[in-house]
């Protein structure tokens, strides 16, 4: 399974929320492939989940894949809550 966080840039939020994804697969003791990049890159690259902050992710076409929005990146409950029922 691959999870692709995205952001405005590619930078620093969505390498933040990677991390804390990374982490509540950890404590799920759930594996997938977590990378993160940018609006314009996730629209051509493949993956099952896209996650990110809502007025970002909904920029994605719904045929994309299962795409999640995450309200807090740095709650690792909110992104466990979220991920939970997908894995």
């Amino acid at each position: 399974m691959k999870i692709l966080v995205v952001c405005g840039s590619g930078l620093g939020s969505s390498f933040i929320l990677e991390l804390n994804v990374k982490k509540a697969l950890e404590v799920m003791g759930k594996d997938a492939e977590v990378t993160h990049t940018d609006l314009a890159s996730a629209k051509a690259e493949k993956a099952d989940i896209y996650l990110g902050a809502a007025d970002i992710v909904n920029e994605l076409a719904k045929d994309k894949g299962i795409i999640v929005s995450i309200v807090n990146m740095m709650s690792i409950s909110e992104i466990k809550e979220k991920l939970e029922p997908l894995l």
